[in-house]
C-alpha cells in the first residue's frame, strides 16, 4: 500500500479523482480545509478499477475517451415530467429513440434539433446528443432503446438499452389520524430487546405484533425497530443489527416457531420436541442480564428443522414456490450463502469458495441443496411473518404501521459482499471523519458500494433492497441517509483521519428510493444527523423525505433551539439508540459508565458537571414554559421533556420504549466493542427488572408518558 503521507498530490492526479468523484478536499468538522493525501486518492482510483500506476492524465483522457463511446449512460434515472439524457453518436449514423415501459408499450422519443459536442475517439468522431424525454412518461421502471442506423441504411446496425426510471417529484406526507393534522407519534424500540412470556429469549416478530398492538391502543401510529436484516447462522451471531451479512433478507433469529402453519401437524413428539426447546431457552426471557443470540438461534434452528421436515399442504407448498420464484437468483445466493457456512462451520475456507462463480461454488450449491432449501425455507417464514406483524399493527388502529430501519452497509464476510461484490470497493471500509466526539474518526468496517457499478447495473441492487424492506412496512428509517450523497472512504491499512469523502449520484438515488416508497406506499425518514452539507436536508425534504431531529443536539447558540423553529418535515424525538435512556442520561449513569471503561478524556467531575449543565439548559426552558415544576421527579422530567417537543410543527413524533419505562442503560455505547454489551442489553426498568410485554400497557410510566404525549398533540392541532 502506498504511503497515505506522501507529498501533496498533483494537478494531473486531482483532476482525475475529481472527475471519478473522489474529493480532494472537505472542510472539517472543526471548520479547517483538510487536503487529501496523494495516496488516498490512489487507493480510491485503484478500488473504482483505474491504473493507478499510469500518468493520470493519460487514465482521464482514457476516462472520458470511454465516455463517449458509450452509446447510452449506464442507467437513466428521472423525476416524472423532467428529465433528459445524452446519446453518443458515432459519426455516420442517425439514431433512434424509443422507451419500452414497464407494462409493454413502446413510445418514440423525438430527438429535437440541436448544435452538438463532438469529440475524435480512436479515429472515430462520435457526437453527444441531449434528448429530453417526454413529460408524460409514466412512474416506474422502464427500458431505454437505442437504434443507430448507418446513413442511407433504414436498418438497425445496433441496439443499445439502457435502465430507464421514472421516479415520483415528491412523496405524499405521512398518514395521520383525522383529529391530529397531518401529526402522527409511535413507539421507538430494539425489538430484540422486547421479550414476552412466549419469546425465545429475545424479542421476535410474534412479539413485534404485539408491541404494535400496545402501542396503537396508546395512540401510536407506528413502531420504529432496529434493523432486522439477517446475520450469521452460525455462532458466533454479530449483535449489532447495523452490521448484518445482508440487507435484503430477514433474520431468522426472529421467526416465533410456534407460529407456523405447519406446527398444526407435528406428531404429539415432534411438538413436545418443540414446546421443550422453548421451556429450555425460556428462563431466559426474565432475566435482565445479556441477550444471548448464539442460545437462542442454536434452540430455534433445533425447533425450526422439525417443523421444515412436516409436510406441507397443496396450497402452502403452491405459495413457497411463489415466494421463491418471486425472490428469484438473490434469495438462492443468499440461501447458498447460508448453507456454506454451515458447511466450513466457522474455519477458514478455501478461495474459490469465495468465489460465487467459481466451480467450486456450484458444485457446493448441489452438494449442499437440502440446506439450501432450508434456509430458503427460512426466508418464507420469516417474510410470512413480518407481515403478519405489519397487518396486525394496521389492523390495531396505527396508520402507519410498521416502521423499519436500513442498516448503512454490510460485513465485508456476508452474504451480499458475497453474491454482488462486483458492486462493492475492494481494500475500503466506510466510516466517519474525527470530529469532536471521535477525533480520531470512525471505521464501520463495512464495504462501501462502487458508485459506477450501481449506474452500471441500473441500481438493481438498490432497487432490490428497499422494495424488500418495504415489502411489509409503512415506513423506513435510512440509517446516515447521507451515504446516498457521499461516503468516507477509508483506504486498507490507515486510520480513518486519512480518508476521504467519494460522491454518489444522489439524484438517481433518492429518486430509486421514492419510487419503490410510493409503489409502497410508504414513509421515508432519512437519518440526516452529523456532518451535513447545508443543502442536503433542503434537498431532501424537496422530495418528501423527512429528517431527523434529536432534542439533545438542537442548539441556537447557547441555548435549547425552540421547538418552533424545528422543520416540519421531521421525526423528532428526545434521544436515540445511541445515547442512553434519558433516566440514564439525568443520572449521569453515561458519564459513570465511561469512566468504568476508561473512555473519559477529562474528571469524572467535569464530565458530570458539563452533563448538568446541557441538561440544566433545557429543564430551564421547560420549567420557563410551565411544562415542569422545580424539583419534579424522574418521570414528570421524561412527560415534560416529549410534551415540549410536541410544540413542533414536525409531522412524525418518537417516543423510546426504554423512556417509557424507565431503564437506565444504554444499548450501544460507542467506542467500545468487547468492553460493553452493546445491542445486547434486555428491556427492563429503572429498578433493573425485565420488563415483558405482557405487562406493558399496566406500567404507570408507561401509561402516563403515551397518554401524556398523545394528549398534547390532539391538543396541539385543534
Amino acid at each position: 500500500m502506498t504511503d497515505m503521507a506522501e507529498a501533496a498530490p498533483s494537478p494531473e492526479l486531482v483532476a482525475l479523482a475529481e472527475a471519478c468523484g473522489i474529493a480532494t478536499s472537505y472542510w472539517s468538522f472543526f471548520g479547517e480545509r483538510v487536503q487529501v493525501p496523494a495516496g488516498t486518492l490512489r487507493a480510491a482510483l485503484a478500488a473504482m478499477g483505474m491504473n493507478v500506476d499510469a500518468d493520470p492524465a493519460a487514465v482521464l483522457s482514457a476516462h472520458e475517451d470511454a465516455r463517449w463511446q458509450q452509446v447510452l449512460p449506464g442507467s437513466v434515472v428521472v423525476r416524472a415530467g423532467n428529465g433528459g439524457f445524452v446519446v453518443h453518436v458515432p459519426d455516420g449514423h442517425d439514431v433512434r429513440i424509443s422507451v419500452r415501459l414497464e407494462e409493454g408499450a413502446e413510445r418514440q422519443v423525438p430527438i429535437p434539433d440541436q448544435r452538438p459536442d463532438s469529440r475524435w475517439v480512436a479515429g472515430t468522431l462520435f457526437w453527444r446528443v441531449n434528448v429530453p424525454l417526454p413529460a408524460d412518461l409514466p412512474l416506474g421502471w422502464h427500458e431505454l432503446r437505442a437504434e443507430l442506423v448507418r446513413q442511407g441504411d433504414h436498418h438497425a446496425d445496433r441496439l443499445v438499452t439502457a435502465v430507464l426510471a421514472v421516479t415520483p417529484d415528491r412523496l405524499a406526507a405521512p398518514p395521520a389520524r383525522p383529529d391530529r393534522r397531518g401529526r402522527s407519534w409511535g413507539m421507538m424500540a430494539q425489538l430484540y430487546s422486547v421479550r414476552s412470556h412466549a419469546s425465545w429469549g429475545m424479542g421476535d416478530l410474534a412479539d413485534l405484533a404485539d408491541l404494535s398492538a400496545v402501542s396503537a391502543e396508546a395512540g401510536a401510529d407506528f413502531l420504529l425497530v432496529n434493523p432486522l436484516h439477517a446475520a450469521e447462522v452460525v455462532p458466533p451471531i454479530e449483535p449489532s443489527p447495523y452490521l448484518p451479512a445482508t440487507r435484503r433478507f430477514v433474520a431468522p433469529l426472529y421467526i416465533r416457531p410456534e407460529d407456523i402453519h405447519e406446527v398444526a401437524y407435528l406428531s404429539p413428539a415432534d411438538r413436545a420436541r418443540v414446546a421443550a426447546l422453548q421451556a429450555e431457552i425460556a428462563p431466559a426471557n426474565t432475566t435482565a442480564e445479556r441477550i444471548d443470540r448464539d442460545a437462542t438461534w442454536l434452540a430455534k434452528r433445533a425447533a425450526l428443522e422439525i417443523i421444515h421436515r412436516a409436510p406441507r399442504s397443496a396450497a402452502r407448498e403452491s405459495a413457497l414456490a411463489g415466494f421463491v420464484a418471486a425472490q428469484g437468483q438473490p434469495l438462492a445466493d443468499f440461501a447458498l450463502w447460508c448453507a456454506l457456512e454451515e458447511h466450513y462451520g466457522g474455519i477458514e475456507r478455501p478461495d474459490e469458495a469465495r468465489d460465487i462463480d467459481s466451480p467450486l461454488v456450484a458444485e457446493l450449491r448441489e452438494q449442499l441443496a437440502d440446506r439450501v432449501e432450508f434456509h430458503t425455507w427460512l426466508q418464507w417464514i420469516a417474510q410470512e411473518q413480518a407481515a403478519a406483524a405489519h397487518t396486525s399493527a394496521l389492523a390495531a388502529g396505527m396508520r402507519i404501521g410498521i416502521m423499519h430501519d436500513l442498516a448503512v452497509g454490510v460485513h465485508p464476510l456476508g452474504s451480499d459482499a458475497w453474491s454482488l461484490r462486483r458492486l462493492y470497493a475492494d481494500g475500503i471500509t466506510v466510516g466517519a471523519p474525527p470530529d469532536m466526539y471521535n477525533q480520531l474518526g470512525q471505521d464501520w468496517n463495512q464495504p462501501p458500494w462502487l458508485p459506477q457499478a450501481l449506474e452500471r447495473t441500473g441500481y438493481a441492487a438498490l432497487r432490490d433492497l428497499v422494495r424488500g424492506v418495504l415489502r411489509h412496512a409503512g415506513a423506513l428509517r435510512i440509517d446516515h441517509i447521507l451515504g446516498f450523497f457521499r461516503l468516507w472512504w477509508i483506504p486498507a491499512g490507515v486510520g480513518p483521519a486519512e480518508g476521504t469523502y467519494v460522491r454518489y449520484d444522489h439524484d438517481a438515488m433518492i429518486g430509486v428510493l421514492a419510487l419503490e416508497a410510493q409503489r409502497a406506499g410508504a414513509v421515508i425518514i432519512g437519518e440526516d444527523l452529523g456532518l451535513v452539507e447545508p443543502w442536503v436536508r433542503d434537498f431532501l425534504s424537496e422530495r418528501g423525505i423527512l429528517g431527523t431531529s434529536v432534542l439533545w443536539f438542537e442548539t441556537e447558540g447557547e441555548r435549547p433551539t425552540p421547538p418552533e423553529h424545528y422543520r416540519r418535515a421531521l421525526l423528532a424525538t428526545v434521544n436515540t439508540h445511541d445515547l442512553p435512556p434519558t433516566a440514564g442520561y439525568l443520572a449521569g449513569e453515561h458519564v459513570a459508565l465511561r469512566a468504568r471503561l476508561g473512555l473519559l478524556e477529562q474528571p469524572v467531575e467535569e464530565a458530570l458537571a458539563d452533563a448538568h449543565r446541557e441538561q440544566e439548559a433545557v429543564l430551564s426552558v421547560l420549567r420557563e414554559r410551565g411544562l415542569l415544576v422545580e424539583g419534579a421527579g424522574e418521570d414528570a422530567i421524561i412527560e415534560a421533556l416529549h410534551t415540549y417537543l410536541v410544540a413542533s410543527p414536525s409531522e412524525l413524533l418518537g417516543v423510546a420504549l426504554v423512556d417509557a419505562v424507565g431503564e437506565r442503560r444504554v444499548q450501544n455505547q460507542p467506542g467500545t466493542h468487547y468492553e460493553y454489551p452493546n445491542w445486547q442489553v434486555p428491556l427492563a426498568d429503572a429498578d433493573g427488572r425485565a420488563v415483558l410485554i405482557d405487562d406493558l400497557a399496566e406500567r404507570p410510566s408507561f401509561r402516563h408518558l403515551t397518554a401524556a404525549v398523545d394528549a398534547a398533540l390532539r391538543d396541539a392541532t385543534r
